[in-house]
């Protein structure tokens, strides 16, 4: 399988993950999926009222200098991390 085959697979697994996975590891995922889906952060900065949507955004800041594929490598790594963790 490609990457692009396998990303989307591991899109699809992290729906499994446990309601106990962090907030910081669900914010990690969120940006690495915009990264690889979108690209660069495309909107201006939520405001300091919307504490979520400005996390959210804050995240896929911090990894908008990736590319789509390493967004999406990294991406599959941390989901089967977590997967593994959960298991454990």
């Amino acid at each position: 399988m490609g990457l692009k085959e396998d990303f989307e697979e591991y899109a699809q697994k992290a729906k499994t993950l446990p309601e106990s996975t962090s907030n910081e590891n669900k914010l990690t995922l969120y940006a690495l999926y915009k990264q690889a889906t979108v690209g660069p952060v495309n909107t201006s900065r939520p405001g300091v009222f919307s504490v979520k949507e400005r996390a959210k955004w804050d995240a896929w800041k911090t990894v908008e200098a990736k590319s789509s594929e390493d967004a999406m490598s990294d991406y599959i790594t941390k989901v089967k991390q977590l997967l593994e963790e959960a298991a454990a």
